[in-house]
């Protein structure tokens, strides 16, 4: 489990770079964090650079950007789309069901209100030595979550190891060599903009605020450097940190922002004591005391779960494997390394307690980041969180949940202003100011299935985990999600049904009957499924609450009502509540098979004919695909599983691995976006284990529904099972030879194989079931 190089990234070919996500070099720098801060470590050997990021160094403020007029045009949009005029209703969409001001600046909000997820800036350590160098290796442990790099230098080894520690929220850098008075360098840090240096206390010092996009200061921020060294000296000048012929030297980071994520202030966070404390308690330990508890913390959550899939020594440097691999050769070890590196990085950019993964997990090198480096919600934070039940990093979810949380309050201000509704209501995107409106364009940014979606997470967590504390404490959000739709689904006139609009089905168009291209709709099938599956976990939350009153009953009457998931004349689902021919038939989003894949309506055991005709869709979708978007593939890794078709699924993984991955494994969606990566590895856990369906009380437990046919030979331990079971299995030729099922909650389950099930009633609590073999199916 070790990403390892036998070249440095060059710091100074990036740093000449104009900033950006495709910077190459940027992209070959190997990820470290601990939830709240992050960092890139090019490894170079004259003068390193570690790029720095602080979860909430954000340009931008609260504003208030929900259209007080938008509500009095709803019915009027409504009745027009119902009459077939298209071309009208999305007109009047257009200028009244929008924000007010600038919204996200179309994706370039760093000097705007809506602000920017940005870089915290640099750590430059500049090492006197220049002469060349041998015997080079950069690499990033999995295992312990540490960066080395190590080379010889005139007949002198040199080495760095550098790890960020969640217990002692710092950064810590060893550097030593095998002979004495060998290191001497100068450390200096710096940002593009609103930033100064000076020394306070034997500590190097970097502060600034940032824009609030209003003209005035937003957010204060504070980063700290120390150096302790083993003999030699340390130099402190105004903006620079100097050691000269020390043994080995220790260097510690701490940043912090005034953040105070608690609308609607956002601000009074004590920075300057918080970063001052952390690293005066942090110098104060020995390195061995503070690897030690980074470890202990840090692999308490990665070695839970253990995936292979080839027993070959593994021999080739990570950045050759993607080379050969955009050539078409995978190394098997790629397979296990990307799904660990997803779990890694989750672990690394989402803590409990910290702010949750965003569009690039915790790492962005510029001002203005792409997408603006926020929380896009019409599949890309949900996909980041995919793999966080099922490969048993349960605790890296709350994060997410107490972003939900947060966003009440302001979205049930959205809702009563731009609709006029009960409950809260959240779009396509959001930031750390709480922004629930809609986006700048309707044709996008009308997204109103976003709470339903986001919301999905909730039940799934409980699913897993039967924390009854937790379905407490967010119930009253996820009730407010439901309140929304109840006042905001309206009845179609002609089918009675209940169906959602004017709304998108995202990012996507089609040609309307009367000519006109159109993003707008009732009743689209995203919507519906979405909704369907809140109401859905909705009622089944409240069951486990034992609350039944007359809501949760009006609930699931409209449930019932809802209009349903429908298959077209060409066999395929219909992406809208009519048949019109979509402009983009290889469409990146595939929201309408959410009920597939994440959602669990439409699933192979129980809608055998809507899962064929999800199945057409997918292939009509990825025949026609044109290019490779990283999550988009990442996606139907998932889909495919969840439809039983091992190939497909190995093929768009493959897509992933061959056409998306940059040296570092980051994966692209044309720049970087750390969903592709949580959702790849989400993808090859469904491959391997599947739990989504509830039959008759049961939780259905899917053993290798998707296993590819060349992946003959592997074993996993530590995946879990909706219902909270803990599997294993170790197959050889294709084949089962040895499983477990853990229970760890008591919950009744059926365990399927190759279509038979092997098991059906109770496993009790703290029990396992074993494989046996299969005379022992179940008919």
């Amino acid at each position: 489990m070790t990403l390892w190089y036998q070249t440095p990234a060059d710091a100074t070919v990036a740093d000449k770079v104009s900033q950006g996500s495709d910077d190459p070099e940027w992209l070959k720098a190997l990820p470290l964090g601990n939830g709240s801060l992050g960092a890139m470590v090019f490894g170079d050997v004259h003068k390193e650079r570690i790029q720095l990021n602080e979860e909430t160094i954000w340009s931008g403020s609260m504003q208030n950007s929900d259209n007080p007029k938008a509500a009095k045009h709803i019915e009027t949009i409504r009745q027009l789309l119902f009459d077939g005029k298209y071309k009208e209703a999305t007109e009047l969409t257009n200028c009244t069901q929008i924000c007010t001001g600038k919204g996200s600046g179309h994706a370039q909000g760093g000097e705007l209100p809506f602000g920017c997820y940005q870089t915290m800036g640099d750590l430059w350590i500049e090492f006197d030595n220049k002469s060349p160098y041998t015997d080079y290796r950069r690499e990033l442990n999995l295992d312990d979550a540490t960066v080395r790099v190590s080379y010889q230098q005139g007949g002198v080894n040199f080495k760095r190891e550098i790890f960020i520690s969640h217990p002692d929220q710092a950064m810590v850098i060893k550097l030593s060599a095998d002979k004495k008075r060998q290191l001497s360098f100068t450390c200096r840090m710096n940002r593009p903009e609103c930033y100064s240096t000076y020394t306070e206390k034997e500590q190097l010092i970097m502060t600034g605020a940032l824009s609030d996009g209003k003209g005035g200061d937003g957010l204060q921020y504070m980063t700290r450097l120390k150096a302790i060294p083993v003999n030699g000296s340390v130099i402190y000048s105004d903006s620079t940190l100097t050691v000269k012929e020390a043994d080995e030297v220790l260097l510690f980071l701490t940043a912090s922002t005034d953040y105070k994520p608690e609308y609607p202030t956002y601000k009074g966070r004590d920075f300057r004591n918080i970063t001052e404390t952390f690293l005066n308690e942090a110098t104060g330990k020995s390195y061995d005391r503070l690897y030690q508890a980074h470890i202990k913390e840090y692999t308490t959550y990665f070695q839970r779960v253990d995936l292979q899939l080839t027993d070959t020594p593994d021999t080739i440097p990570t950045d050759i494997k993607v080379q050969n691999a955009r050539k078409g050769m995978v190394d098997p070890h790629l397979y296990e390394q990307l799904f660990q590196y997803g779990r890694y990085l989750l672990i690394a950019s989402s803590r409990p307690g910290s702010m949750p993964a965003n569009l690039q997990g915790i790492w962005a090198n510029k001002l203005q980041t792409a997408w603006n480096g926020d929380y896009h919600t019409d599949v890309n934070i949900e996909m980041n969180y995919w793999p966080a039940e099922v490969t048993n990093l349960s605790e890296m979810h709350l994060p997410l949940f107490s972003l939900i949380t947060s966003l009440v309050e302001p979205g049930t201000k959205t809702a009563q202003i731009q609709y006029n509704k009960k409950g809260w209501v959240m779009h396509p995107i959001t930031n750390i100011w709480g922004y629930t409106s809609p986006g700048e364009r309707a044709s996008w940014g009308m997204h109103t299935g976003a709470p339903a979606w986001i919301c999905q997470h909730i039940g799934e967590h409980y699913r897993f985990t039967g924390d009854k504390d937790f379905l407490h404490n967010t119930y009253p959000a996820l009730k407010g999600a439901v309140e929304f739709y109840m006042d905001w689904l309206t009845e179609d006139p002609i089918t009675k049904e209940l169906v959602s609009g004017p709304a998108v089905s995202p990012e996507n168009t089609f040609n309307a009957p009367d000519g006109s291209r159109c993003q707008i709709s009732m009743g689209p099938t995203h919507d519906q499924q979405t909704i369907w599956q809140l109401f859905d976990d909705f009622i089944m939350i409240s069951r486990e609450l034992s609350i039944d009153d007359d809501f949760t009953r009006q609930v699931a009457v409209a449930k019932g009502r809802l209009a349903g998931t429908r298959i077209g004349s060409d066999g395929r689902i219909m992406e809208w509540h009519e048949e019109y021919p979509e402009i983009e038939p290889g469409h990146r989003h595939i929201s309408h098979l959410f009920a597939v894949h994440p959602g669990s309506q439409i699933n192979m055991i129980q809608t055998p004919d809507l899962t064929k005709a999800a199945g057409k869709s997918l292939d009509y979708r990825i025949q026609h695909r044109k290019g490779y978007v990283g999550w988009s593939s990442a996606w139907a890794i998932s889909q495919y599983a969840r439809l039983h078709q091992a190939k497909k699924a190995k093929d768009n993984l493959d897509d992933v691995i061959e056409k998306c991955l940059n040296p570092n494994l980051f994966a692209i969606s044309h720049v970087f976006q750390i969903d592709a990566n949580l959702g790849t590895t989400a993808g090859i856990a469904e491959m391997l284990l599947q739990s989504h369906v509830y039959d008759q009380g049961n939780y259905v437990i899917q053993l290798l529904p998707s296993l590819p046919t060349n992946w003959q030979k592997g074993e996993f331990s530590g995946l879990k099972a909706r219902g909270g079971f803990e599997v294993a299995i170790k197959w050889e030729n294709g084949q089962i030879v040895d499983a477990s099922v853990k229970s760890l909650l008591g919950n009744k389950c059926r365990i399927w194989y190759n279509g038979n099930y092997l098991k059906t009633g109770n496993i009790a609590k703290g029990e396992t079931w074993k494989w046996k073999c299969e005379s022992n199916l179940i008919n």
